[in-house]
C-alpha cells in the first residue's frame, strides 16, 4: 500500500475526551485457537472464514497508523496467534516499525517450544503465557485439548532465548484453581519469571461454567499470598491494567488484573483490533468502528485510514459495565476480541 504523509492538522497521538491518551494497542490475528479453554471459548467453536478476517497485509497496515498515532506499544494476541501461517514474518514486519518501543504477545505457550527463537529474532521483546495451573489433569480440564508439558518446554525454551520479560498470566477460578496461587507464585520465582491473576471477565456465552460462582477476587489471592510469600507494593508498569507487587528478596512481580474488585478504567491507555478489523474501544463494551471497511474502501490511503482512527476516540466509554451475576452483555468470546 501507498504511504501517505500525516495532514498538519492531525494530532501526532491519540486523547479520549476523557482526557486518556491511547499509547497501546491489541491486535488479534487469528480467532482459532489449538486450546478450547473454559472460560474463552465453547466446546464446539465455529471460527470465521477466511474472507471475514483482516489479511497480513491489512493488519501491518494498521499497526504502522497506529505507530504514526503515537501508539508506543502493539500486542500480538489471539485465539493463539502462533497457529496462524505467515505469523512470524508478521512480528517481523510490524517488529520494523521505527517509531514502535515494544512488540509484545500473548500466547498459550503451545508452540514456544519450535518457535521461540523465531519470536526473539523477529524483534519480541516480552511473552505472557496463559497457565492456570501446574496440575495436568486440570490443565487437560480447563484446556480441554491441552498438553501441560509441552506448554512447560515451551516457557523453558523461553527464558532460553533471553526475553526481557516473561510473564505468566493466570485466570483463577474458586474451587477450580483457587488453591494453587501459591504453588503459581512458587513457579514463577524458581523460573525468576513475573506472573499475573486474573479476575474473569465475562465476554461471550460458555458451557457448563458459573461465571458467578468461580468468581475468586484479587483481594483473596493476595491473603492468600501472604501466607508464604512476604509482597511489597512497587510503582511498576509495563503499560497495561496490571498493579505489581514485589515478592521479596526475588526477581518476580505478582500482577493483578482486577476489573471487577478494583476497577482500572480511570487510567485506560489501550484499544483492541480484532481479527475481523473491528476497532474496539473498551473491552466490556460495543463502541467501536470498522477498519476494514476503511481499508477496503479506501486502499492506500493512510490519512483517511488514520482520520477514521482519531475520530474514534470520541466514542470510547468511560469505564465498562461487567456484571458477573447477569448473563453477559458482550456476546464476543474473548478468542474474538483478542485476549
Amino acid at each position: 500500500m501507498t504511504d501517505t504523509n500525516l495532514p498538519a492538522h492531525l494530532p501526532a497521538q491519540l486523547i479520549d475526551r476523557f482526557g486518556r491518551t491511547v499509547d497501546y494497542l491489541r491486535i488479534s490475528i487469528t480467532d482459532r485457537c489449538d486450546f478450547r479453554c473454559v472460560y474463552c471459548m465453547s466446546e464446539d467453536m465455529t471460527f470465521l472464514p477466511r474472507a471475514q478476517i483482516l489479511s497480513l497485509e491489512e493488519i501491518y497496515t494498521l499497526a504502522k497508523a497506529f505507530a504514526e498515532l503515537g501508539v508506543k506499544k502493539i500486542r500480538i494476541t489471539g485465539g493463539e496467534p502462533l497457529v496462524r501461517k505467515g505469523a512470524l514474518e508478521l512480528l517481523h514486519n510490524i517488529g520494523q516499525i521505527e517509531s514502535l518501543k515494544e512488540l509484545v504477545i500473548t500466547t498459550n505457550g503451545s508452540q514456544l517450544e519450535t518457535m521461540a527463537k523465531d519470536l526473539k529474532q523477529a524483534g519480541v521483546k516480552r511473552i505472557n503465557i496463559s497457565l492456570d495451573t501446574l496440575d495436568a489433569d486440570k490443565f487437560k480440564a480447563i484446556t480441554r485439548t491441552g498438553d501441560l508439558q509441552q506448554v512447560l518446554r515451551g516457557i523453558k525454551a523461553a527464558k532460553a532465548q533471553g526475553f526481557e520479560r516473561i510473564k505468566i498470566n493466570a485466570v483463577i477460578l474458586k474451587n477450580r484453581n483457587h488453591l494453587e496461587v501459591n504453588d503459581l507464585v512458587q513457579f514463577a520465582v524458581d523460573n525468576a519469571i513475573d506472573i499475573s491473576f486474573i479476575e474473569e471477565m465475562p465476554l461471550g456465552m460458555v458451557s457448563n461454567h458459573d461465571r458467578s460462582g468461580a468468581y475468586y477476587s484479587s483481594d483473596l489471592i493476595k491473603k492468600d499470598l501472604a501466607r508464604q510469600f512476604s509482597l511489597m507494593a512497587t510503582t511498576e508498569n509495563t503499560g497495561g491494567p496490571s498493579k505489581y507487587l514485589n515478592v521479596i528478596g526475588t526477581q518476580t512481580r505478582v500482577g493483578f488484573i482486577s476489573p471487577h474488585s478494583a476497577n482500572f478504567c480511570s487510567s485506560c491507555n489501550r484499544v483492541r483490533l480484532t481479527v475481523e478489523g473491528q476497532l474496539l474501544l473498551c473491552l466490556g463494551n460495543e463502541h467501536s468502528v470498522d477498519l476494514k471497511q476503511v481499508l477496503r474502501e479506501h486502499p492506500g490511503d493512510l490519512a483517511v485510514l488514520k482520520q477514521a482512527i482519531i475520530d474514534s476516540m470520541l466514542i470510547k466509554p468511560e469505564k465498562h459495565e461487567f456484571n458477573l451475576h447477569e448473563q453477559p452483555i458482550i456476546l464476543r468470546h474473548m478468542s474474538v476480541t483478542g485476549g
